[in-house]
C-alpha cells in the first residue's frame, strides 16, 4: 500500500514549528535533506532517513548525523553530480515505491536553487506532488491529474504551465478555463480567486498549481 512521505527540503526560508509537526503527523516517514535536519530539530522532531552531504547543516545537526543511531544516513559526497534533493526523491523511490511526496522548506532563497527545486519535483510523477508551507499549499499536477479544492472560498489561487503543451480547465474561480492552453511560465493563470469548490484539471502538459491561505 502507498503510504505518503514528508520531505523536508533545505530551504534556508524554514517552515514554522506548528506546520512542521502538523505534515510530520500526517506522513508515514520523515526525509530530510541536509539543513532541513536542522528545521525538524527546531520542531522537535527525528526523521527516519537523512540524505545529503552535510555542507549547510549545523554543527549540532551533523553531529547527530556522524552518530546517528535512531534514523538512517545516506551521505554523499559535497563533490557529487546531483542535489541532496534529487537524492532524496531516488531514496524515497527506492524505499518506499509509489510513495506520495509532501515537500516542505522547498522555497525561498536562492531563485536558481527554487527553479531546481521545482523541477525535481515536477519530475517526480510517481504518485501525487505537494508543497507545504506556512502562506501556500501547491500541487503539482501531471496530464490527467485534477485538484479539488473545498473550504477556500475568497482565497487566492494561481497556476503556471512548467512544461511546453500544457492545457488546463478550471471550475469554481472568478475567471475559469477550459482545455485553455498556458504557454510556459505564462501569466495566464496568476492571481485567481476561488468562489466555491474548485476543481482544477490538467489534460496534457505538467502545470504547477497555488493556493494561498
Amino acid at each position: 500500500m502507498a503510504c505518503k512521505v514528508l520531505v523536508v527540503c533545505g530551504s534556508p526560508v524554514v517552515a514554522s514549528a506548528n506546520l512542521l509537526r502538523r505534515l510530520a503527523g500526517e506522513c508515514d516517514h520523515v526525509v530530510a535533506v541536509d539543513r532541513g535536519l536542522d528545521a525538524l530539530l527546531g520542531a522537535g522532531l527525528g526523521c527516519d532517513v537523512y540524505v545529503g552531504d552535510a555542507d549547510t547543516v549545523s554543527e549540532a545537526g551533523r553531529a547527530l548525523v556522524d552518530a546517528a543511531s535512531d534514523f538512517e544516513v545516506e551521505r554523499h559526497d559535497p563533490y557529487k553530480d546531483y542535489t541532496d534533493l534529487a537524492l532524496a526523491l531516488d531514496s524515497v523511490r527506492r524505499r518506499w515505491p509509489g510513495s506520495e511526496v509532501v515537500a516542505t522548506c522547498a522555497t525561498g532563497g536562492r531563485p536558481d536553487m527554487a527553479l531546481s527545486v521545482l523541477g525535481l519535483l515536477a519530475g517526480y510523477d510517481d504518485a501525487p506532488v505537494w508543497i507545504a508551507e506556512d502562506e501556500i499549499t501547491a500541487r503539482i499536477l501531471h496530464g490527467g491529474e485534477s485538484w479539488t479544492i473545498e473550504g477556500a472560498e475568497n482565497k487566492t489561487f494561481s497556476i503556471i504551465a512548467i512544461a511546453p503543451g500544457t492545457v488546463v480547465s478550471e471550475h469554481g474561480l472568478e475567471w475559469e478555463l477550459d482545455h485553455a492552453s498556458l504557454g510556459l511560465l505564462a501569466d495566464t493563470g496568476i492571481s485567481n480567486v476561488v468562489r466555491s469548490t474548485a476543481t482544477i484539471q490538467v489534460h496534457t502538459g505538467t502545470a504547477i498549481a497555488y493556493l494561498y491561505k
